[in-house]
């Protein structure tokens, strides 16, 4: 069931990166990027492989410390529930920066790179679009709807 979940993680996340990267002007890839929901499905499954280790978990991330997390997230429901944990959360921060760029009119010959530079290594990815969005203000008439 693990393996099943760990890829399944991935494949929830797919269509929403292929969207925002290979069809950022489409009129529905906004449209449904707008929703924080696309992130669900990875959170879901995150949910469901920590729960039934739930106080091994809490006891590692209570007081971390390396050899703690090394034995926590070093056995399969461990890595497959950081892979879940790192699918969701990048998929979160992509779609922030396809939304911020957006809003600022960077080009999707630009954004669209460093959405897949975010998909590998997401901390890189942020931070690059971090220095990108300092270059241009957002555009008063550019806005991008937000659903809670």
């Amino acid at each position: 069931m693990t393996n099943l979940l760990f890829h399944l993680t991935f494949w929830f996340a797919a269509p929403f990166w292929a969207l925002m990267i290979l069809a950022p002007r489409w009129e529905r890839t906004s449209a449904v990027v707008a929703s924080p929901l696309i992130c669900l499905p990875p959170l879901i499954i995150y949910a469901a492989l920590v729960a039934p280790e739930f106080g091994a978990f809490a006891g590692a991330l209570i007081n971390p410390n390396l050899p703690g997390l090394q034995g926590i997230l070093g056995d399969g429901p461990g890595a497959a529930a950081a892979w879940a944990h790192f699918v969701g959360f990048d998929l979160f921060l992509g779609r922030w920066i396809f939304l911020d760029s957006r809003t600022r009119g960077l080009p999707p010959l630009l954004i669209s790179p460093l959405l897949l530079l975010t998909i590998l290594f997401a901390p890189i990815g942020v931070l690059l679009h971090l220095l990108i969005r300092l270059t241009k203000a957002p555009a008063p008439n550019r806005s991008v709807p937000m659903e809670a």
